[in-house]
């Protein structure tokens, strides 16, 4: 059986911001304004990433505290380096075994990661530990079965076609959870209450071909670690597809769009 997981190169924080960390950005904000949380409180985020959505609450939400917990070390790097704000700190640590103490903060989030957690019960029940009991716990993740992040879609789709082994790699298969239905599944056997969902959707639009190819070459996440492993030839033919099926308008723009599933909920009573 293929590791699949091999192919994510989680691990170039400057590539994966050109790659995701633009389209996370705006996705966070559309989050937050779904959340609409309450000023000042202690916020933990967890696979904080880049630091996109860490940025988007210190800009909007008026935290008196924020950590962010993050696998990747480049990836705490990369939010130490463009965030400076002294409320915020960031550290690496596993989503399964948090080291926060219990009842630690007001609202625990997570953004566009908990399909990369092998136990995501585990994760939850974390996240739930170290919130208050009259706390809340956020998360949302990209709609992959759904064809919601249309420009991985397009990349799988082209690649499928010349190689159909790739379907195994192809997030949609991967992450077979990430609807509205199976993260509300989640959420209820993880134990949360007043569990609510809600799609969040957003534009993605690329100068031109080149804005659209380029971050497929950098080697960080799944479909640029899949394309790092090619033959040059099949990169070649690779790239030469999705030109043909891209849906490029006469200015050589592309727009598509991108869709991801919020889920936010409070913790059982202790």
């Amino acid at each position: 059986m293929t590791d699949n997981s091999a192919h994510d190169a989680w691990t170039a924080g400057d590539s994966y911001e050109k790659y995701m960390g633009r389209w996370s950005r705006k996705i966070a904000k559309n989050f937050l304004g779904w959340l609409s949380p309450d000023p000042n409180l202690t916020w933990l985020e967890v696979g904080c990433g880049t630091g996109a959505l860490s940025a988007a609450i210190l800009d909007r939400c008026t935290p008196d505290q924020l950590t962010g917990i993050e696998l990747s070390e480049d990836f705490v790097a990369a939010a130490q380096k463009s965030i400076t704000d002294p409320r915020a700190t960031f550290q690496t640590g596993n989503a399964e075994a948090l080291l926060v103490t219990d009842n630690a903060v007001d609202i625990s989030v997570s953004a566009l990661m908990l399909n990369f957690v092998p136990d995501k019960v585990k994760a939850l029940k974390e996240m739930q530990r170290v919130t208050k009991n009259d706390g809340r716990i956020a998360f949302y993740v990209w709609d992959y079965p759904g064809g919601g992040m249309q420009m991985i879609s397009k990349f799988w789709e082209a690649a499928i076609l010349l190689d159909p082994k790739a379907t195994e790699l192809d997030e949609a298969a991967r992450f077979p959870l990430c609807t509205e239905e199976g993260l509300v599944r989640l959420a209820k056997d993880s134990g949360l209450q007043n569990i609510m969902s809600h799609s969040l959707v957003e534009d993605t639009v690329f100068a031109s071909f080149d804005d659209y190819w380029k971050p497929f070459t950098l080697g960080a996440g799944p479909a640029p670690g899949y394309f790092a492993k090619l033959a040059p030839n099949k990169q070649s033919a690779l790239k030469e597809a999705l030109k043909q099926t891209l849906p490029t308008k006469a200015d050589g723009t592309i727009h598509l769009n991108a869709r991801a599933w919020g889920i936010q909920a409070v913790p059982p009573p202790s």
